[in-house]
């Protein structure tokens, strides 16, 4: 693909972490393979994932294009530069035909980013995932490579304040790739759960214990934090869906 956007991106974000101070650590970039489709799988716990996410890649001097929701395409700042970097826009109601592109993207040999959790993690731990992963790398017959972000929720995240504070270290974990065959997309979900989440458990173990001391709301309950446990959270998810569908119905129409 024809990339005019991607690379003054790439070094406008570069120049954000400079004037940041972030102490950005990659490990395992050897996983994502320098030529050929391959779908990256990302947890979700900030807003910002997508910039962080993508640079698990930029080792393999890859360019990744990320599975988004709709309504990023359809917001009149962000929608032409989503379209810009070619990233694959995701409509709930119609979440197969993104599957689809998806699918078509890494058969052309493209690297796709996915959030097989759909929505931001407000436990900071790894949700349930949806098989939409599986599925693409199964059909498409590429490696799915699991990748683990932590430290991005300390800056954007939902239910608090964004906090772009110099010195942060963000922890990006590449794991070794997983090659599912679509037979038991379930199962195979449940496999790439399991590592991602022993993935998950070793990068809030390796992340500086003075930016993450007990009590933090960053650091999930079962970790000495004040982040809500996963059973907590979804009753959060679900109050917020609530509400959406609220607004949605009182709108006035147009």
């Amino acid at each position: 693909m024809r990339d005019l956007t991607y690379p003054p991106i790439i070094l406008a974000a570069r120049a954000a972490f400079r004037l940041l101070g972030q102490q950005i650590t990659i490990t395992g970039a050897e996983h994502v393979p320098r030529t050929g489709g391959v779908l990256l799988a990302v947890n979700h716990i900030s807003y910002v994932d997508f910039v962080y996410g993508g640079l698990a890649a930029i080792p393999a001097g890859r360019r990744v294009r990320f599975m988004a929701k709709r309504e990023l395409f359809d917001h009149r700042w962000t929608g032409p530069l989503m379209r810009s970097l070619h990233h694959i826009e995701v409509d709930r109601a119609d979440g197969e035909a993104s599957l689809r592109t998806a699918v078509d993207y890494v058969r052309a040999g493209e690297a796709v980013g996915i959030f097989p959790e759909a929505t931001i993690s407000r436990a900071l731990e790894l949700k349930e995932l949806k098989t939409g992963a599986v599925r693409i790398a199964a059909e498409a017959e590429v490696p799915l490579v699991p990748v683990v972000l932590w430290g991005t929720q300390r800056m954007l995240t939902k239910d608090h304040p964004r906090d772009f504070s110099r010195g942060r270290r963000i922890s990006i974990t590449v794991g070794a790739p997983l090659h599912p065959a679509g037979a038991d997309p379930v199962g195979e979900t449940a496999a790439l759960h399991a590592v991602m989440s022993r993935l998950l458990e070793e990068a809030i173990a390796g992340y500086p214990a003075d930016q993450q001391p007990p009590g933090s709301w960053w650091l999930p309950k079962r970790y000495g934090g004040a982040a809500p446990t996963l059973e907590e959270a979804a009753a959060l998810d679900a109050e917020e869906r609530r509400r959406r569908a609220a607004r949605a119905r009182t709108a006035p129409p147009g």
